[in-house]
């Protein structure tokens, strides 16, 4: 953790909470708009205090609303990286309705009707069709 007075880059903060696993990565981020402090759009390397409000947009398309508890330029391990920032309630909630919608979802392979045919359908689909003539031009041809 860093002292009080001491500002940190938003980039490195979320580097440090290991919400992205490089700082470029949470830079490319911060550069695509997907994350806002205290409702407004910020680039990577706005200054954080402790009380400011990041809404974080993930691949995932869930926002997270998340206040900022403490600084830090250090990436820790896990326990130690989620004490910097504590997430809203509502926040919490729509993840859990988002992650439970995931679950009761169906599954895309089955939406298909029908996929590759297997063996025997191709086998079936040959003695059906009347079989084609290769043609190919060669030296024989009348044409030239």
């Amino acid at each position: 953790m860093t002292e009080r007075n001491q500002p940190v880059r938003l980039d490195k903060w979320l580097w440090a909470a290991r919400f992205f696993r490089t700082r470029a990565l949470a830079a490319e981020a911060v550069d695509r708009g997907r994350i806002d402090v205290n409702g407004q759009p910020a680039k990577p390397a706005r200054e954080l205090a402790p009380g400011d409000t990041l809404v974080l947009r993930q691949d995932s398309g869930v926002k997270r609303t998340l206040v900022i508890r403490a600084l830090s330029v250090q990436r820790g391990p896990a326990p130690v990286a989620q004490a910097l920032y504590e997430e809203t309630a509502d926040s919490l909630a729509q993840r859990l309705r988002a992650a439970e919608a995931r679950c009761l979802a169906p599954e895309p392979a089955q939406s298909t009707l029908q996929g590759r045919p297997t063996k025997r359908d191709r086998r079936e689909l040959e003695r059906s069709q009347v079989q084609w003539q290769r043609w190919s031009a060669s030296i024989d041809d009348p044409k030239r």
